[in-house]
C-alpha cells in the first residue's frame, strides 16, 4: 500500500468519485454518472465546510477509494465530537485488497487527531459483506437506524 495517497478530495475528483458512487448494486440506482452538476454543487458545500472531509484514496492517478468525514459537535458523552463515516467505496478491482481497511483505519486516525470522542458509521441492512467488514474492524452494531425519505423539492 506504500503507492497509495489518501487527502482531501477536489473538483476534479468528482467524476471519479461519483463512479465510485454508482459502483455497485445500491449505487446503480441511486447516482446519476452521465449528470455531474448536482455532484458539483453538494461538493462545493462539502469543500466549504470545515467540519466536513471529503477524502479519496488515490493510486497511479487513479482514485480506487473515497469516503467523507464529517465532524459533529454535541453535547452528550461530555461534550464530545463524534466523527461520522459515510459514502465508503473502493473500486471493484480493488476490493479484497486490504484497501477498504487502511482507508478506514485513516479515517478513524483522522477522528483521533481531531479529539474525537468516537467514530461512528451506518451501512445498508442489504450489506452483510460491509457489516461483517467493519465488525472486523473493532466496529459494533449498538443502534437501529431509521431514515426518512424526503421528495424531491425540485420537481
Amino acid at each position: 500500500m506504500s503507492d497509495l495517497q489518501i487527502r482531501r478530495a477536489v473538483a476534479a475528483d468528482i467524476p471519479g468519485i461519483v463512479a465510485l458512487l454508482a459502483d455497485d448494486e445500491l449505487g446503480a440506482t441511486r447516482e446519476s454518472p452521465h449528470d455531474l452538476a448536482p455532484y458539483r454543487e453538494a461538493f462545493a458545500e462539502i469543500d466549504a465546510d470545515p467540519r466536513q472531509f471529503l477524502a479519496v484514496a488515490e493510486r497511479g492517478g487513479r482514485t480506487v477509494g473515497t469516503l467523507q468525514l464529517t465532524f459533529l459537535p454535541g453535547l452528550s458523552h461530555r461534550g464530545g465530537t463524534r466523527a461520522q463515516i459515510e459514502a465508503v467505496r473502493i473500486a471493484g478491482d480493488a476490493r479484497g485488497r486490504g484497501l477498504g481497511t487502511v482507508l478506514i483505519s485513516w479515517a478513524v486516525e483522522e477522528a483521533r487527531r481531531r479529539g474525537c470522542r468516537m467514530v461512528q458509521l451506518t451501512s445498508d441492512a442489504g450489506r452483510v459483506d460491509a457489516r461483517r467488514f467493519y465488525e472486523r474492524l473493532g466496529f459494533t452494531a449498538s443502534h437501529v437506524g431509521f431514515k426518512l425519505a424526503l421528495p424531491d423539492s425540485a420537481g
